[in-house]
């Protein structure tokens, strides 16, 4: 187990992060991820990733949002994967810290995590860190016409 350099993801990223999201079951190209990653910047959002020996072997996105019920804004963690090959080695982890860092130093006070109901060791690893369920998420899909 080594330690990974966490930084914000770059264009030059792309094809990576188009592989790393595929392992979660979204196929991007990579130049669909690299529209994404200039949208997330522009609205505030950061896009994480962990590299190991030159390679990009993890990613994490975060966004920030006000709401009416509590002071400080509400920090999310929206998406993490790490190389599926490398999974238990600390990566996530190190990943989670360096977002809660940019979170906190953003104004928030609290952290959630989406995650799909299926990904069950998902939720076991981030319980394990410290987080817990506390709400449910409802979703639905609105069609475009």
């Amino acid at each position: 187990m080594g330690e990974s350099l966490i930084r914000a993801a770059a264009a030059e990223d792309s094809a990576a992060l188009a592989r790393l999201v595929g392992q979660l079951g979204y196929d991007s190209t990579a130049a669909e991820i690299e529209e994404r990653l200039d949208q997330l910047s522009a609205e505030g959002c950061a896009v994480l990733v962990a590299v190991r020996g030159g390679e990009v072997v993890g990613c994490l996105s975060t966004s920030l949002m006000r709401v009416i019920h509590r002071p400080a804004p509400v920090g999310r963690i929206s998406m993490m994967v790490i190389e599926e090959r490398l999974r238990g080695q600390g990566i996530g982890a190190e990943l989670v810290a360096a977002a809660e860092r940019h979170l906190l130093a953003s104004g928030c006070r609290l952290i959630e995590v989406t995650s799909n109901l299926a990904r069950e060791r998902a939720h076991a690893f981030y319980e394990h860190l410290g987080y817990e369920k506390t709400s449910v998420r409802l979703s639905r899909e609105l069609a475009t016409k």
